[in-house]
């Protein structure tokens, strides 16, 4: 397990490099990662290539032992590409060009903009192609799903519909042009959104659509690149920063071409004081796990309090910095690389705290990092082990895009009911997976599928025979509600899950902030929010499970359990509090046969890797108070933000704390 910094020599004297690059050996770096914004430096003048500083800096951690990954500098094009090619900058929803001066400046389209990213990028692989301490490459920067509304892309998107549909009458019957005259008659009355309303007033397929090709037309230009980075360093191991941004892609179809997975993890400094609010990113780092299977990187990790587009927030509390670096080596994390080594003094980013602060005087966070260093150095005997979950949760961007698209109800979201799962899983002590909706499901004896809203046949087909083998599935209200083109199928919801849940909803009541009272059949009572389906059972071997304790449908099934096949299916039709999704699966839990552990305190996260020869439990306390409980007939005692390593092998058992 490997901590790591992000780097920035060209922001710096080079009187600053070697002291710098030997801090880093003595404190225990063994990653660094640059060069993803120096793409002026690198090349100052067209055709004019400046690698001398870059080769040097190599060889500066090449000496000490660090290894380097290597960004392609794509991200932020030179002035003189934009004064060359003026129209490579994007164009916005509103249709104009979009700023430069800032990152990101740059048509994902454009033959000029990529031509010249090309030679950039043919040129860094063929130089560092044989050495050896550059150990993977990153492509761009926290990357999009492309919204750009430029004439390029505005082309590419007809020629994506072309590819998908063939013709405008096929198009026109599935997005159901016919409402309000929107049926075209030829491909060049087919423009992206534009336009500054909001997203639901537009025909919801044709969103939809647009979505997935922004996603897939971010997807190629990263193809783009991966495709020359392969052809001339063989054997490199690929990757590219993805983030929880406004206009994000398919993560699954992202990574499906690279090597590993890697993300940007910031998790507030601040908790919020409203207890029932999520901040653990838990949840983020399990689904970053989830899409490939495997360990990831956190390529920018929390290292001081942010600060850049809007006002600088609290500094991180002591333990912090290091728990919150252990979480993610927890939770599946292979290397936790901080952003960022020293604070930028110049920029808009110079208030994005990095470990040494404008007085160029390492302090307590510094320290902090330091000892983190040393504990990951103490963990390494646990690389290569694996997470293995009973649990898992079903994730789609077709939902994602298509609750952004039309909003459900005030305050209705759709990561709110996959984190409200997660974060009542959690309480158990379980490993839990997130993954594709599309994933093979074997091996899990509970799948959570919260708002299956777009229906896909081939994940139908899927929880059926999961279910009917002997599988545990938990839908969700909002299950069933858009055919693949997110138009409403015209059938009693669940629609195509009817037949697993046993149960169909006579009616629905999107309540927003209004709070609704759930009552389970041995008596305890819930507030609920935001949605109520009113269900109806339909099986012979339909129980309900809740009932609603207020509205005019008092009385009604709020909650249902069926029997399909060998498996057992539940249906949640409401969105309840967090401790209402915790004793739900209490009962579940022991019916599925998973093992758990009862009784642990809020914001106490356990998590166990395992592997041939050797184990360890994590156990970390994710609050700012002191923590006191009985684990395994043993008291544990956690400070704010404490990580607690327990191993264990074949031989013996031994407990290290972090």
């Amino acid at each position: 397990m490997i901590i790591g910094v992000d780097y920035y020599p060209e922001h710096w004297g080079k009187e600053l490099w070697v002291p710098d690059a030997d801090l880093m050996q003595k404190t225990g770096v063994k990653l660094v990662r640059m060069a993803e914004f120096a793409w002026s430096r690198l090349e100052p003048r067209e055709g004019e290539y400046a690698f001398g500083w870059l080769d040097e800096i190599i060889g500066i951690f090449k000496e000490r032992g660090i290894k380097v990954i290597l960004g392609t500098p794509t991200n932020c094009p030179p002035r003189w590409l934009v004064e060359k090619y003026p129209d490579a900058v994007p164009v916005g929803r509103d249709g104009r060009v979009s700023p430069i001066g800032i990152r990101g400046h740059r048509c994902y389209n454009h033959p000029g903009f990529l031509r010249r990213a090309g030679e950039i990028i043919e040129r860094m692989t063929k130089r560092y192609a044989r050495e050896e301490t550059v150990v993977a490459w990153q492509i761009d920067n926290e990357l999009e799903a492309n919204f750009c509304f430029c004439g390029r892309c505005t082309e590419k998107y007809r020629a994506w519909l072309k590819k998908k549909y063939g013709d405008l009458d096929t198009i026109n019957r599935l997005y159901g042009n016919e409402v309000w005259s929107g049926e075209y008659s030829s491909w060049e009355q087919i423009d992206p959104p534009l336009g500054t309303y909001p997203a639901a007033w537009l025909n919801p397929a044709y969103m939809l659509d647009f979505n997935r090709f922004a996603s897939d037309d971010m997807i190629a230009y990263v193809d783009f690149q991966a495709d020359i980075i392969r052809r001339n360093c063989p054997g490199a191991k690929i990757t590219t920063n993805v983030w929880f941004c406004e206009n994000m892609p398919d993560f699954y179809k992202t990574f499906a071409g690279l090597d590993f997975v890697s993300f940007d993890n910031y998790p507030p400094t601040k908790l919020p004081e409203d207890a029932g609010q999520f901040y653990s990113h838990a949840f983020h780092l399990d689904l970053m796990r989830g899409v490939k299977r495997q360990g990831f990187c956190v390529m920018e990790e929390l290292s001081g309090g942010p600060g850049c587009w809007s006002p600088m927030v609290r500094t991180p509390y002591p333990g912090m910095l290091s728990g919150y670096s252990l979480q993610a080596f927890a939770h599946g994390a292979d290397a936790v690389v901080h952003f960022r080594w020293r604070t930028a003094v110049s920029g808009a980013e110079m208030y994005w705290h990095g470990l040494i602060d404008h007085s160029n005087v390492p302090g307590r966070r510094f320290a902090e990092f330091e000892k983190l260093a040393g504990a990951a150095e103490g963990l390494k005997v646990f690389e290569g082990t694996q997470i293995r979950a009973e649990v898992a949760i079903l994730y789609s961007a077709d939902n994602e895009y298509a609750f952004k698209i039309q909003p459900q109800t005030n305050g209705m979201y759709y990561l709110e009911q996959p984190k409200l799962f997660h974060e009542a899983l959690m309480k158990y002590g379980l490993n839990i997976d997130i993954v594709g909706e599309r994933e093979v499901l074997s091996g899990y004896k509970l799948v959570i599928a919260p708002q299956m809203y777009v229906t896909d046949p081939e994940v139908v087909e899927k929880l059926y025979s999961f279910v009917e083998k002997g599988g545990t599935v938990v839908f969700t209200n909002r299950s069933g509600v858009k055919d693949a083109y997110n138009n409403c199928i015209m059938e009693p919801l669940p629609a195509a899950y009817r037949g697993l849940t046993g149960c169909r909803v006579l009616e629905y009541d999107p309540v927003g902030y209004d709070s609704v009272l759930v009552k389970f059949s041995d008596g305890n009572v819930y507030r609920a929010k935001q949605w109520c389906d009113i269900l109806k059972p339909e099986g012979e071997e339909t129980r309900v499970l809740a009932s609603y304790e207020s509205e005019f449908y008092k009385g009604s099934a709020a909650i249902t359990e069926n029997r399909y096949g060998s498996g057992t299916v539940y249906y949640v039709g409401t969105v309840g509090e967090r401790e209402m999704y915790v004793h739900l699966l209490r009962g579940i839990l022991q019916k599925c046969g998973v093992e758990y552990i009862e009784g642990l305190p809020d914001h106490i996260e356990i998590t166990t890797r395992t592997g041939e020869d050797a184990a360890a439990r994590f156990i970390f306390n994710n609050t700012g108070e002191t923590q006191q409980f009985v684990l395994d007939g043993r008291e544990v005692c956690l400070q704010p933000f404490e990580m607690q390593v327990e191993r264990s092998d074949v031989e013996n058992a031994e407990n290290t704390e972090a």
